[in-house]
């Protein structure tokens, strides 16, 4: 069987791409993507900017149907079930946005409190419990009545994360999480990520080219290349730093001795 399709465990992986080719119109973005991403597992997609990383993350969560190909959530083909089983799929994942997302007329609470409005039968007094629960997880403890613009940056990624965790998800979505944050903030924020991995047990996804993040975070990645179109590497980050075949990945993530060094 085709190592890319199991999960050293069960062999089932919790998500499957197979043979996606991702195109708007006549255009190509990428071609022949196949992998797998296993239970509990933090899964970078990386490769420089351009090469349709966000792209893959849209065709992964709904938003843009694939030219070919499949996406399989526990064997389910997304692309295939019905627009019932396509938000069934849905409710059991997060998305973190590049921009945080956040309803700037809205506080935080209310800006959590969204999907569990939408999406449960909680009165207000469980949704009000919910929400603090959700900003203590991301330390933002007794920030429930500020409004986006009354915050840092970093503060608005952890408060969309804390939103894209309303329904407990098992799956999440990252889109650049470290995008214009400070080194500091940005090393924080993938703490922040580690540590919901190991006590949430969640799968997470992460759209990514900072290599810091990259080595620091991830179980495993896919490197999704400009050029040709395709992917050229799948495994462990530091495994491909020091056996890739792949000269383009090589030179990828060899930028990380500059840009992380010893810290």
């Amino acid at each position: 069987m085709n190592t890319l399709l199991t999960c050293p465990n069960d062999g089932a992986p919790h998500i499957r791409v197979e043979k996606l080719t991702m195109a708007y119109g006549t255009t190509v973005i990428q071609r022949n993507l196949t992998f797998s991403i296993c239970r509990g597992e933090v899964f970078v997609i990386m490769g420089p900017s351009g090469c349709g990383k966000s792209t893959l993350m849209r065709h992964m969560v709904g938003l843009k149907e694939p030219a070919r190909g499949r996406v399989l959530y526990n064997n389910r083909d997304f692309w295939q079930a019905s627009p019932d089983e396509r938000q069934q799929i849905m409710q059991k994942c997060g998305i973190l946005y590049q921009s945080g997302a956040l309803w700037s007329s809205m506080t935080l609470a209310e800006n959590i409190a969204v999907p569990l409005q939408e999406y449960t039968d909680l009165n207000q007094a469980q949704i009000r419990e919910v929400v603090a629960l959700k900003l203590a997880l991301v330390g933002l403890a007794g920030y429930e009545d500020y409004f986006p613009s009354e915050i840092s940056g970093g503060m608005k990624k952890r408060a969309g994360l804390a939103r894209a965790m309303a329904l407990d998800p098992e799956i999440l979505f990252f889109d650049e999480p470290s995008a214009g944050l400070d080194p500091i903030s940005s090393r924080l924020l993938d703490d922040l990520i580690l540590e919901l991995s190991a006590s949430l047990g969640a799968t997470i996804v992460v759209v990514s080219h900072e290599l810091a993040s990259i080595f620091n975070i991830a179980s495993k990645a896919v490197f999704l290349d400009p050029e040709s179109k395709t992917m050229l590497a799948y495994g462990i980050p530091q495994e491909l730093l020091e056996s890739c075949s792949e000269p383009k990945v090589r030179a990828f993530l060899q930028r990380q001795a500059f840009n992380v060094g010893g810290t």
